[in-house]
């Protein structure tokens, strides 16, 4: 059984109107996590270990201000469009859109104000919670009244997200949600001793501002084959890697399907991701710098945590040889992605 409890998180600033920020609490045996409606943050993931004990093992904050402030999409569900597109541009039935560039000279995670920085309206299951909201015409630059519903379900060892829209105009779409992952427990300084698997061909090289290149490059022989484990810390040395940040892609299905695995084999805590999303990015908390004080007031520094994201491949609205990032009027974007916690 799942048990959900809703409690007050704090207030919104009156500039932002000043409602009531919520916080929900799913239970069950072996998980424990906490949504805020502030953009839909997962602000807790508490998971056992094989000692049996449960530690926190996302990025966040211990109140409201910390939400309220600039800091890396930490919990976020992100959009209109998650990731980047190119100078902020797009065009869709002829008519070119800008949006606002926050990210260099492109667009990321749904612009100045996405919904990560909205309130949004929770509607209470039995075994978790719908959000839902109206995102207006025009808002951010994107076309169209687009009606979104973002449901957490919590069921024994597992937390699935689901995402649907609906739109009035024609809009690029693609939600995620950008928990940042430290399974050793979060405030730990490091990701170096995890285990990381992802069943991907292949994956996009991007240019020096993270957009993809267009080109779709196998993963065979280079450092981006993680179809078999690989020790991250090692992995990183062995490539003079900085990290990663890049889009993986996956079998073309829109079924339920295993696309990634996290280990952590000192506590042997264990994360599988499952989804009928066509890509995934890998991003190893590159630029995070230690400046922001999280939860416990533990800083943050470079690795710390890791990002799983299951989404649409980056600036596919530019590139008509990547999956369509396109919903029209009629039809419903509908995808679910799962998290499944176990210790070994």
């Amino acid at each position: 059984m799942t048990e959900v409890q809703r409690e007050v998180f704090g207030r919104m600033p009156p500039e932002e109107g000043g409602g009531a920020v919520e916080k929900f609490v799913l239970k069950s045996d072996s998980v424990k996590v906490e949504i805020l409606s502030l953009g839909c943050i997962i602000a807790a993931l508490e998971v056992k270990g094989r000692d049996g004990k449960f530690s926190d093992v996302v990025l966040g904050f211990d109140t409201l201000e910390g939400y309220l402030r600039k800091h890396p999409f930490f919990g976020a569900v992100v959009g209109r469009v998650a990731n980047r597109i190119a100078k902020g541009r797009f065009t869709v039935d002829g008519k070119e859109y800008q949006l606002f560039l926050n990210n260099g000279p492109n667009s990321l995670h749904g612009g100045a104000k996405g919904f990560d920085k909205v309130l949004w309206s929770p509607q209470v299951l039995p075994n978790g919670v719908c959000f839902s909201r109206l995102s207006p015409d025009g808002e951010e630059g994107y076309p169209g009244d687009l009606r979104v519903w973002v449901t957490y379900t919590l069921s024994g060892r597992e937390l699935a997200i689901n995402y649907r829209a609906q739109t009035s105009k024609t809009t690029p779409i693609s939600l995620t949600n950008h928990a940042y992952f430290n399974l050793a427990g979060q405030g730990s300084r490091d990701i170096y001793d995890h285990v990381i698997s992802i069943e991907a061909d292949s994956y996009l090289p991007v240019d020096d501002t993270k957009i993809p290149t267009g080109e779709v490059a196998a993963v065979q022989g280079t450092s981006f084959d993680l179809r078999q484990p690989v020790e991250l810390g090692k992995h990183l040395e062995k490539f003079c890697l900085d990290g990663f940040d890049h889009n993986f892609c996956l079998q073309q299905a829109q079924a339920r399907r295993l696309v990634a695995r996290a280990c952590h084999p000192p506590t042997g805590r264990t994360m599988e991701v499952h989804t009928t999303q066509p890509g995934i990015q890998f991003y190893t908390g590159n630029n995070l710098d230690g400046s922001l004080k999280g939860k416990g007031a533990i800083t943050y520094p470079k690795h710390s945590a890791f990002c799983l994201e299951t989404q649409n491949w980056p600036d596919a609205v530019n590139k008509p040889h990547f999956p369509s990032a396109l919903l029209r009027p009629g039809e419903e974007y509908n995808h679910t992605t799962w998290l499944l916690f176990s210790a070994a």
